[in-house]
């Protein structure tokens, strides 16, 4: 039979999986951000386009952020 793993250990696991998760999401927001900068940059330095996609990739980013550190509640228990 599988040992049942304490409801505190559990929502210790959930919590560093939604970490986990928000940083994995940051890093990938600085990345392809940079990424738009450079090609921004280099190909039309006079129109920054590259703030459209920052601008609204933000507000998403922001909510994973508020999701990761608990500020929802309980919408995202299991």
């Amino acid at each position: 039979m599988a040992e049942r793993v304490p409801e505190e250990e559990a929502r210790y696991r959930r919590q560093k999986a939604r970490l986990i998760g928000f940083r994995n999401h940051l890093i990938g927001y600085f990345v392809v951000m940079a990424g738009l900068v450079s090609v921004n940059l280099l190909t039309d330095p006079e129109t920054p386009w590259f703030v459209w996609p920052m601008i609204g990739w933000g507000p998403i980013l922001a909510l994973h952020a508020a999701f990761a550190m608990g500020l929802f509640g309980s919408l995202g228990q299991r």
